[in-house]
Formats: structure tokens, C-alpha cells, sequence
């Protein structure tokens, strides 16, 4: 996994979009966050089958950890 951009070292990259992708039609809320892991699901055309795509992997991670984001926080302050 994780060498997408390389046809021969694809597939387990693939195979864990499809498997998100699954997961969401079957009623599951699926995340896919950072640079990267967007650009594998934008690769596969599997974006629309996803709950949500974030382009900031780490900012996703802060605020499923905490709930808020420290940027957003301070600015209601």
C-alpha cells in the first residue's frame, strides 16, 4: 500500500479504496484525509463514494481527537 502513483505496486492502495468505498454504501461514515489518500481516491474516481474527503490529514486527525480545531477555535475568541 501506498505507492499508488506506480501501476505495479497499486494494488493494496486500491484494494483499501474499494473497501472504504464498500463500507460507505453499506451505511458506514468513512473519512479520507491528507494529501496523499486524496489523491489515491480521486485516482480510482471514488471520491462521491466516501462520507468525507479532507485534504488536511492532520487537521482531521486534531479534531476527531479533540473535536475542535485549534485555528477555528481561536478565531471565535
Amino acid at each position: 500500500m501506498g505507492v499508488f502513483e506506480m501501476s505495479n505496486f497499486e494494488s493494496g492502495t486500491k484494494s483499501a479504496a474499494l473497501a472504504i468505498a464498500s463500507a460507505t454504501k453499506k451505511g458506514c461514515y468513512t473519512l479520507i484525509g491528507g494529501g496523499d489518500s486524496v489523491a489515491a481516491i480521486n485516482k480510482y474516481k471514488l471520491a462521491n463514494e466516501v462520507s468525507y474527503v479532507s485534504t488536511g490529514g492532520g487537521a482531521l486527525l486534531e479534531y476527531i481527537e479533540s473535536g475542535t480545531l485549534p485555528g477555528v477555535e481561536a478565531m471565535g475568541d
